[in-house]
């Protein structure tokens, strides 16, 4: 099978896919951004609203928080993962100051609708998934530590919404067993490949883990990231990535345990950038012959012509050292050098000007 023929092949093989509120995630269409807030807004609502506003101007597809009730998912034993915090005793209290009401998570619903971008959070409990389905939530997003709440799962499947699933924490066992209840229970699932540290280093982000979901599993694959640089998001879209999520900050400057982890707003612009430059270039095939007869003019510039070296008469009859290459080429081609030797000249030739085929007696 020739190359064109074996490249035809592989495209006809069709990829996965899913929707997210119309919009197609896999299947060979643009890659879905997710900016990740999580708790950079550290308990301020009106800091909540600002990234919504930030995710938008940055270019990504939705903006991504998470919905904790301490009471529903933890308790005084959880110790903190970083401890990080000024003012909390506790992880559980934490968590409590993180709290918004459910007046509060519908009105940052309301304020990413109204401007465009999808709206997803992470939910912890049976309570922030009944909320966020009351708020018309388009997708589910699974963290990587809720792998294992087997009771979550099935009440996210039976909405029938898809579910965005990281694996962070997860060997491949886990995820087939995670996916396989997803799937069963009817859910459309894309898989995020995610390296549980804050921040992953650039050794230890496992982009070959990609390829390795893609081939195992029949759904959309692509990256969680936790690097805060913007070159593992990059390159997963280059390899194909179906959808990346990455946090977000407004600066470096602020504080959190994440901010680290985390792109600014005009790093994940230039991510979005790459995604759309990767998509152009991938939707538009070029035919190699056709654009070298399409850059003919071009050709005429670059390209060069045979000359004489030092002025000769009309008459003199060439040797190879009277002659060499110069632009343009819309003359005698330079490849034809070795055809002039032992030709005379029609006329006279000067180094300032090509040679042309009506400079050359026809002997």
């Amino acid at each position: 099978m020739s190359r064109n023929r074996t490249l035809t092949a592989q495209a006809a093989v069709p990829r996965p896919s899913i929707e997210i509120a119309g919009r197609q995630v896999g299947g060979g269409a643009a890659a879905y951004l997710i900016a990740e807030v999580a708790q950079a807004h550290d308990g301020s609502l009106g800091l909540a609203h600002r990234f919504i506003d930030a995710a938008k101007e940055a270019g990504a597809d939705a903006v991504k928080f998470q919905t904790h009730f301490a009471d529903e998912e933890s308790t005084l034993d959880e110790q903190f993962r970083v401890n990080f915090s000024k003012q909390d005793e506790t992880r559980f209290a934490y968590w409590k100051r993180m709290e918004f009401t459910d007046e509060q998570w519908t009105a940052l619903a309301g304020h990413a609708r109204e401007i465009g971008i999808g709206f997803l959070s992470s939910a912890f409990s049976h309570r922030a998934v009944d909320l966020l389905e009351r708020l018309g939530m388009p997708a589910w997003k699974i963290a990587s530590g809720e792998a294992t709440s087997d009771a979550l799962l099935d009440r996210v499947a039976a909405t029938g919404l898809p579910v965005l699933m990281s694996t962070g924490m997860s060997g491949y066992d886990e995820i087939e067993t995670t996916l396989g209840r997803l799937q069963w229970a009817g859910a459309p699932v894309a898989v995020l490949q995610c390296t549980s540290r804050y921040p992953t280093s650039l050794e230890e982000v496992g982009l070959n883990v990609i390829g390795e979901l893609r081939a195992r599993f029949a759904c959309p694959v692509g990256l969680s990231d936790h690097s805060g640089v913007v070159f593992p998001a990059i390159l997963a879209l280059a390899k194909g990535a179906d959808l990346i999520e990455a946090h977000i900050t407004l600066n470096r400057r602020m504080f959190g345990p994440d901010v680290s982890s985390s792109l600014t707003v005009e790093e994940f612009a230039e991510v979005r950038e790459a995604r759309d430059a990767f998509q152009t270039m991938e939707a538009h095939p070029v035919d190699k012959d056709a654009m070298a007869l399409a850059l003919a003019d071009m050709r005429q510039l670059f390209q060069k012509s045979v000359a004489v070296v030092h002025p000769l008469a009309e008459g003199t009859l060439l040797t190879r050292d009277m002659l060499t290459a110069k632009k343009p080429a819309k003359g005698i081609p330079a490849n034809q050098i070795d055809v002039l030797v032992g030709k005379r000249l029609k006329r006279s030739a000067t180094p300032d000007r090509i040679l042309y085929w009506e400079d050359i007696h026809e002997e």
